[in-house]
């Protein structure tokens, strides 16, 4: 996956030419086993992060409860920068995030723990650029949504302000109405890092508090285009087909992000705060092999986000 750092890449034992790839629907791994609940779970567990994560999370503890009924969870979703203080503070158990902690982020926790944070893959996301359902383009490439929401063009291209402008003739003069998300957002940091090439954004993208919000606002705004993970596409609106450099366009789909087609795939991600040679506490770790098992990735497809493939599940419940 071409968004996704190399670092996460290792850890998939490469997606690309599997079964679970070649599939015409979102399924489950088969190979991913179904959950068995242990004795001895209880306490309180709570998660400070990702807006994007939000709706899974709270499913994602919703079905841990039926299985540990006496555990009491907390789940806040205000934006992924919010979890590396919640996991420093110990305020959080869990940290979801759309995005890798920055290096100052990873710093501030080592500074505390000496050690740094363990990042867990949970589900993937394409992160994907929305237009109006009536909108007919055929598709962007990063370049042209650089220069439309980008004020510093890093990658080259020339200021985009209208529909015409980006490819859509019957469409001229229409200014496009930019949504995006606020400073604290993961999927914020992502499209500046990515998209953007770290530039900066332009002062016209309206931001939002939530990725709902974001999507929202484009399914009413005949102009509009805005960015939110693919778990928030509504029948208002349409995920546009991306290309990386332009020529073939593909759509935002669980083949063309495990092919590395799909040019803005992630890995949505838990950090938690795990000693190196010692193992979770056991409220911790339970859920994470919850959220790891048939039944949590289950949820990432209700959710509709992807599921992990078993190699990467594999890779994170090995030692318990």
């Amino acid at each position: 996956m071409k968004a996704i750092k190399p670092s996460l890449i290792a850890l998939s034992l490469s997606f690309a030419g599997t079964n679970y790839a070649a599939a015409q629907t979102v399924k489950v791994d088969p190979e991913i086993p179904s959950y068995k609940p242990t004795t001895g779970v209880t306490g309180n567990l709570n998660s400070v992060g990702s807006d994007t994560l939000n709706n899974l999370m709270a499913l994602w503890t919703e079905g841990f409860k039926k299985a540990y009924p006496s555990v009491v969870t907390q789940v806040e979703g205000k934006g992924s920068s919010t979890a590396p203080p919640a996991l420093i503070e110990g305020t959080a158990q869990l940290g979801p995030m759309s995005r890798e902690m920055k290096a100052t982020e990873i710093d501030e926790f080592e500074k505390k723990f000496g050690y740094k944070p363990t990042a867990i893959p949970v589900a993937i996301d394409a992160l994907a650029f929305y237009v109006h359902k009536d909108n007919p383009i055929e598709g962007l490439s990063l370049k042209q949504l650089d220069s439309v929401f980008s004020s510093t063009y890093k990658r080259g291209g020339k200021p985009i302000a209208t529909w015409g402008e980006a490819g859509l003739d019957k469409w001229g003069g229409k200014t496009m109405s930019l949504y995006g998300r606020n400073s604290a957002s993961g999927t914020y940091g992502f499209v500046k890092k990515i998209v953007l090439q770290k530039g900066d954004y332009k002062a016209t993208v309206k931001e939002q508090p939530g990725s709902s919000a974001v999507v929202q606002g484009v399914a009413t705004d005949l102009a509009g285009i805005g960015y939110s993970g693919i778990g928030y596409r509504t029948s208002g609106v349409r995920a546009l087909p991306l290309s990386e450099t332009g020529g073939k366009y593909f759509e935002p789909n669980v083949e063309n992000c495990l092919s590395g087609d799909y040019p803005l795939a992630r890995f949505l991600l838990l950090y938690v705060n795990k000693k190196p040679g010692q193992p979770l506490d056991k409220l911790t770790q339970e859920f994470i092999n919850y959220v790891l098992s048939k039944e949590g990735q289950e949820i990432v497809v209700k959710d509709k986000y992807f599921p992990l493939p078993a190699e990467v599940v594999k890779k994170h419940t090995a030692t318990k």
